[in-house]
């Protein structure tokens, strides 16, 4: 049996990104992507035009469905949240389903700042759905907003591990910081407080930036995690995947909002054998 994974996030029909991304990859890394849908858009909201169509009340229904049929996932997996309401949604789904692995990607901002939409109090309640998770991914501006820290692009190593530490006594047991940026160099920081390891795996930035790398990013780590290979191989296949896909992107497509070609590269996720 293929293993469960329900993915929390928003489908565009425009732009890769969030689910759009995520049930592809995950059917590539030989698990069952389950869409839990938070909301539908036309097109990714960084284009200049779209609609949205908010289905908060439609998760509270659809948590209660898959409880009726003793639907049994094996990892809970939430991207954008974009409210209070939804945030609370997903926790009661994750304390319904205790026996999940839950990966939260804690969506709050980036580039040192808190997204417009988003409050305090949001911040207060996403620190609320990462006590409940096994993995978080922030990015660097994340981190800092979930352990109260200044934000600086010049963090040492010790004080980013810190950071990772710090995450780590909010909940979870393992930790990924994204999006580590010196000189030409993007860095990924894992760390994984049971076995107090921690790992910094970077490749050439080349200052290019497409949306839904992140939501990529965080897919391949969700379905290699959940079956069962170890975290610094996780972060470095989902590294080496975008770093490909990105390099092959620039070459073609100029307009940031349409995402990678990440589908070239699926042949590279779905030749990762082993025995389950």
């Amino acid at each position: 049996m293929l293993k469960k994974v329900a993915a929390i996030n928003d489908l565009s029909g425009i732009g890769k990104c969030s689910l759009t991304v995520a049930i592809p990859i995950l059917s590539a890394l030989k698990v069952q992507c389950c869409p839990f849908p938070t909301a539908i858009l036309s097109s990714q909201t960084g284009f200049s035009e779209y609609t949205f169509l908010d289905l908060t009340d439609e998760m509270k229904k659809y948590s209660t469905v898959w409880k009726n049929l003793s639907l049994k996932i094996d990892t809970i997996f939430s991207g954008f949240l974009g409210s209070i309401d939804q945030i609370d949604v997903v926790s009661s789904f994750i304390k319904e389903n205790p026996n999940s692995m839950v990966i939260v990607d804690p969506v709050l901002g980036d580039d040192g700042s808190m997204y417009p939409i988003f409050n305090e109090k949001t911040c207060v309640k996403m620190k609320e759905l990462v006590k409940l998770s096994s993995l978080i991914t922030p990015n660097l501006t994340e981190a800092c907003l979930l352990t109260n820290k200044k934000y600086d692009t010049n963090f040492s190593n010790e004080n980013l591990i810190n950071i990772a530490k710090t995450l780590c006594d909010l909940g979870p047991k393992k930790v990924v910081i994204t999006g580590i940026i010196r000189d030409d160099i993007i860095y990924n920081l894992s760390y994984d407080k049971e076995k107090n390891t921690h790992s910094f795996y970077g490749l050439k930035y080349d200052k290019r930036s497409y949306s839904g790398t992140g939501d990529i990013f965080v897919s391949i780590v969700c379905g290699l995690i959940t079956n069962n290979y170890d975290l610094d191989f996780a972060v470095k296949t989902a590294s080496d995947f975008i770093y490909k896909a990105v390099a092959f992107t620039t070459q073609y497509e100029s307009d940031r909002n349409q995402g990678v070609m990440f589908e070239v590269f699926l042949n590279d996720l779905t030749s990762i054998h082993k025995n389950i």
